[in-house]
């Protein structure tokens, strides 16, 4: 059993807020300046990115947009209840081992043991694929309060040295150090051990200039007058109690949908007919109709 431990090398993500609101705003996201200082001193103190607010509001999009900034590739670990150790870290692929077991015949066990507790039959998952990797890596762990109390323990470890041992081959430590950026839509609250360990960014929807902005940005052939209106609209919505609130690609699918239509204006017929564009629940869409008296 041997040891991967190699000394960590250190990526300039960024120059500085300034540089990293405008390569972000390059590769498509618009950072305000508490997104772009965070996300800059999240590279340049090696420290994990973690992003809170309500579902729609651009925090995986953010992750994907460092990836996108700084020429990096982005490995997604999307958390789920009853995610465990060997679909977030790795596993041993068994029926190649039973295999490989058979074909041994009388072999003795301890040269079969070392035969199949080999790289040949390890299955590397989002966590360890992104410590072992030489390239640039964003590492992605996608609504992490929906996951299970032991697995934060699991993220708290190897965030804290960013290597893992594995029993059967040593410690694999990372050569280069993902940028971690982790999301959470606030279902429950997370460990404080783990919040220690994290940058915090808050993410709310943006405020009606700044939608606005995203909006004319992803759909420029979009009336600037349309786009108020969308705005407005989606405001009003957000502020019903719906099971879902639109979210903000949401308001950019209507807004795509209001220019594929030729639509120029947003009356109440238009939106009482493409109102499931952005609301997706029954329940949602009767209060919707109801409250902004579109019948």
């Amino acid at each position: 059993m041997g040891s991967y431990a190699r000394e960590v090398s250190a990526d300039s993500w960024f120059d500085s807020p300034a540089d990293a609101g405008g390569r972000l705003d390059a590769a498509g996201y618009l950072a305000d300046s508490p997104t772009a200082t965070t996300s800059y001193l999240a590279g340049a103190l090696g420290k994990p990115l973690l992003v809170e607010g309500p579902a729609g509001v651009g925090k995986t999009e953010l992750a994907k947009a460092v990836a996108r900034a700084a020429g990096a590739d982005l490995v997604r670990l999307q958390c789920y209840e009853g995610l465990d150790e060997a679909r977030a870290l790795y596993e041993w692929n068994y029926k190649k081992q039973l295999l490989r077991i058979q074909a041994a015949g009388d072999q003795e066990w301890e040269q079969t043991h070392d035969d199949v507790f080999t790289e040949e039959f390890l299955l590397t998952r989002p966590l360890l694929t992104a410590i072992r990797r030489d390239e640039p890596t964003v590492l992605l762990v996608d609504e992490v309060d929906k996951t299970d109390v032991e697995v934060e323990g699991l993220l708290l470890e190897i965030l804290s040295d960013f290597q893992v041992t594995i029993p059967e081959l040593g410690t694999i430590a990372a050569v280069r150090r993902p940028y971690v950026v982790l999301t959470s839509n606030a279902s429950r609250e997370l460990s404080e051990a783990l919040k220690r360990r994290c940058l915090f960014l808050h993410l709310d929807y943006p405020d009606a200039a700044r939608e606005r902005e995203i909006i004319v940005r992803q759909v420029p052939d979009l009336d600037d007058r349309v786009a108020r209106q969308v705005v407005e609209t989606v405001g009003r919505l957000r502020e019903l109690e719906l099971k879902k609130a639109p979210s903000i690609a949401e308001s950019v699918d209507w807004a795509r949908t209001l220019v594929a239509l030729g639509t120029g204006t947003l009356d109440a017929a238009t939106v009482d007919a493409t109102l499931g564009v952005v609301l997706k629940h029954s329940s949602d869409l009767d209060r919707a109709v109801r409250e902004l008296r579109l019948r």
